[in-house]
């Protein structure tokens, strides 16, 4: 007898193909047979200690979140029902070139600080780690779903040149090289930059190349966050092609859009690009949320030359009348390399966390509008939160273009990241609700894609850019990560209004074969450990 027979499926297998009917016989973590259309041929049927049946659903791969921010959140929330329950069966963490490994102990402190918005600060949590390895095995004692692990490329810099804007030097480099190869060979799967954040943005590509040189030995992948998603998107995105073919490394651009008003209608300038370079050989996917606003800090906002040399230094800058008006001028008129060299819309940065409770009021409301029911001007408002609130508070930022995001969406080289910061009361839904959005509002409803397309880009077209040998497939032999969904009714639940809301529709969810989401409820188990890079 096996462990589970899952009868009757509609089995969209990830690769592409149209689905068929089967049952589908798991046993120990892993899926043992697959027999097609096996009440209609008459044959003997599987049998195991538990069946589901599965009339009327579909059973495909488990989601794989190739942008995911839950770093510390998978340590903090054993439940992860914002991920568990879409589906989301593998993260990819260590995004935007910021995250907690390779560190010491003054640079862990500094990383805390700068991405509270993303992570909260970490009270709760015992960093009992410092190298990446050290994070991984951490994973390993258990989580609600898998995680893979990007090199954050901004820590390694903090690690050895500091918060600076300056070259480093060739001893520097040797030795980011050393941490990244460390990490490398410790597991991870590659490299990532947020070549909009402090202190990644401050290295030149002779630098990142040098890196990503070191990433494609091993067979891993380079995933920036590059230097403009506003002005010059265009040019940033050429920047990141043409390092990643001069280094020899795949690239992997993360949350791929084309926002601000001055980016409207142009992602198919974006996709030919893209396609002269895959054409040419080059090695490239990329990943976006269904989504039109961002989301990010108030802090990111800033410009370089106020970000450096850490928060403490932010903090001193912004409370000095002069230097503050200097950071105002550059925001709100020639356009901050932080607000990817847009002059700022204060109408479009609605605040949706805050870390210090005493700033409740501001959650929900665009900075513009909190200004007006104070009387003050917009800065002054944005001002006091980023002091009183110590660079903690994140933002939406409605700046995306629908026309855009189904273009970019259709393009042969995508995948689905949720890009979901889970802390704050009022998150991006996104972080709750990508993958069933993609399932009922772009397949079902305006059939942007198909079912067999969608599945594909969320499940093998990322563990190929993975380099998982077992994943993203219902395949005899794969791991059974797997999900049964209803496609007449699959949605997400969350809106910007409710975020937190679960989705419908996904009433299972397995995880190396067991049940994580069951009866559309969240169970107990905790399989999920970390994926490591498989050696070349």
């Amino acid at each position: 007898m096996e462990d589970l027979v899952i009868r009757d499926a509609d089995v969209v297998d990830g690769s592409g193909a149209d689905a068929y009917r089967a049952d589908v016989v798991i046993d120990a973590g892993r899926i043992v047979s697959i027999v097609k259309e096996a009440a209609a041929a008459g044959c003997q049927r599987p049998r195991a200690t538990r069946e589901i049946d599965a009339e009327g659903l579909v059973l495909s791969p488990g989601f794989i979140d190739m942008h995911a921010h839950s770093d510390l959140a998978l340590l903090r929330d054993p439940d992860h029902s914002a991920k568990a329950a879409q589906g989301v069966t593998l993260e990819v963490l260590g995004q935007d070139g910021l995250s907690y490994a390779p560190v010491d102990d003054r640079t862990l402190e500094e990383v805390r600080r700068a991405i509270t918005g993303w992570n909260g600060y970490g009270d709760d949590i015992d960093f009992d780690w410092r190298s990446v390895g050290g994070y991984l095995d951490r994973l390993d004692r258990g989580i609600a779903v898998n995680a893979a692990y990007l090199i954050p490329q901004g820590t390694v810099r903090a690690l050895v040149v500091g918060w600076e804007d300056r070259a480093a030097t060739p001893e520097e480099l040797d030795r980011m090289r050393r941490l990244v190869a460390e990490g490398l060979e410790q597991g991870a799967v590659g490299l990532s930059s947020g070549l909009t954040y402090t202190p990644g943005m401050y290295a030149r590509d002779a630098e990142l190349a040098e890196l990503c040189r070191v990433v494609g030995s091993y067979g891993g992948y380079y995933c920036p966050h590059h230097r403009s998603y506003g002005a010059g998107a265009l040019e940033a995105y050429a920047e990141m092609v043409a390092l990643a073919r001069e280094a020899g490394c795949p690239l992997h651009l993360a949350h791929a859009t084309m926002n601000f008003g001055v980016n409207r209608g142009r992602a198919p300038e974006l996709l030919a690009l893209l396609d002269r370079a895959l054409d040419a050989g080059a090695d490239i996917t990329l990943d976006t949320y269904p989504y039109t606003p961002g989301c990010t800090t108030l802090a990111a906002l800033l410009p370089s030359w106020a970000s450096e040399g850490g928060p403490e230094e932010v903090l001193a800058r912004l409370t000095d009348p002069a230097t503050a008006a200097r950071i105002r001028h550059d925001l709100e008129i020639t356009g901050s390399d932080g607000c990817h060299g847009v002059p700022v819309e204060w109408e479009t940065i609605e605040i949706s966390g805050v870390g210090a409770p005493a700033l409740g009021e501001f959650v929900g409301r665009t900075v513009r509008e909190s200004a007006d029911l104070r009387g003050e001007a917009p800065w002054d408002t944005a001002r006091r939160l980023l002091v009183r609130d110590r660079l903690g508070t994140t933002i939406l930022q409605h700046v995306g273009h629908e026309e855009n995001v189904r273009a970019i969406m259709r393009h042969r080289a995508h995948t689905g990241g949720s890009d979901g910061i889970l802390r704050g009361s009022k998150p991006h839904p996104r972080a709750y609700g990508t993958f069933p959005r993609y399932l009922g509002h772009y397949v079902r409803e305006l059939g942007v894609l198909t079912l067999e397309e969608c599945v594909a880009r969320l499940t093998s077209r990322p563990a190929a850019r993975l380099r998982l040998p077992d994943r993203g497939l219902v395949r005899e032999g794969y791991r059974a990560d797997l999900v049964l969904f209803d496609p007449r009714t699959v949605a997400a639940g969350a809106t910007f209004a409710e975020p937190r809301r679960l989705p419908t529709g996904i009433p299972y969810v397995l995880v190396d074969g067991r049940f994580v989401i069951e009866d559309g409820r969240r169970t107990d188990a905790l399989p999920g450990r970390s994926v490591r890079r498989t050696p070349l």
